[in-house]
């Protein structure tokens, strides 16, 4: 993937937060959006119900790829790392069971993405 290019790899770490309401994912994000250290790169909201979860079998989140800058990441060469942060409710979560993301996966590299 990605013709070799190490450098567009956005989810070597990656952590996902389950969330019972809507409103307690809301103020998560929030929170991490208001975070002068933080700095969201990108996001994809397979919660919008424009989403077609066909695309994602059903499954739902916020993605969210992230960067950290301050002095700690800063003084470990971090400061560039880009992590990604899946925000999700438990309702969808329990799509993602192996056999489920195992045919998300094989749909996904079907479409090459």
């Amino acid at each position: 993937s990605y013709g070799n290019d190490v450098s567009r790899l956005v989810d070597v770490v990656r952590q996902q937060i389950i969330f019972r309401t809507v409103r307690d994912l809301r103020e998560c994000l929030d929170t991490i959006a208001s975070d002068p250290e933080a700095t969201i790169l990108r996001h994809k909201n397979r919660l919008s119900l424009d989403h077609d979860a066909v695309q994602s079998a059903g499954y739902r989140d916020i993605l969210l790829n992230i960067s950290i800058e301050n002095e700690h990441t800063k003084l470990l060469g971090t400061n560039h790392h880009i992590c990604e942060v899946q925000l999700t409710l438990d309702v969808f979560n329990v799509l993602k069971t192996a056999d489920g993301h195992k045919r998300y996966v094989e749909y996904r590299n079907k479409r090459a993405q």
